[in-house]
């Protein structure tokens, strides 16, 4: 799998129903999880979406999740930047060029769905994700 980058959209609650009209806009496989597939089924944000992800007809990547923060939603806080893949060393690479000199939000380490992720604002603010996907065991 090559490296990729694509829009990692923030939403305000209503993830969802956004994600599922992308999906009508553009076709393509949606995969929705919520924070409760991860954790407490009865927490109060439990049916939010902690990542939604399009891969579209054409070829377009478009992710998305509902803020898990309890702080004031803000529209223009809600782009991040996405690297994945299975690289690990050109992604590790990226990560830290990217967050140093920068504010790390999320360590660089393996993750409650198997794979190594880590979270960071750059230099210049621009916040960036970069995912590390496991490698599957036969």
């Amino acid at each position: 799998m090559a490296s990729r980058l694509n829009p990692y959209i923030g939403f305000g609650g209503n993830a969802r129903e956004a994600m599922e009209f992308y999906k009508e806009v553009f076709g393509g496989t949606l995969v929705l999880n919520t924070f409760g597939d991860f954790g407490d089924k009865e927490a109060p944000n439990a049916n939010n979406i902690m990542h939604g992800q399009l891969e579209t007809d054409g070829g377009y990547t478009i992710m998305g999740a509902d803020t898990a923060s309890a702080g004031e939603y803000k529209p223009s806080d809600t782009m991040s930047v996405s690297l994945s893949g299975d690289d690990a060393d050109e992604l590790r690479g990226y990560w830290e060029k990217l967050s140093s000199g920068g504010t790390i939000t999320v360590p660089m380490e393996k993750q409650m769905w198997g794979d190594e992720f880590g979270m960071c604002a750059d230099r210049f603010g621009i916040t960036w994700m970069v995912n590390i996907v496991a490698a599957q065991q036969a």
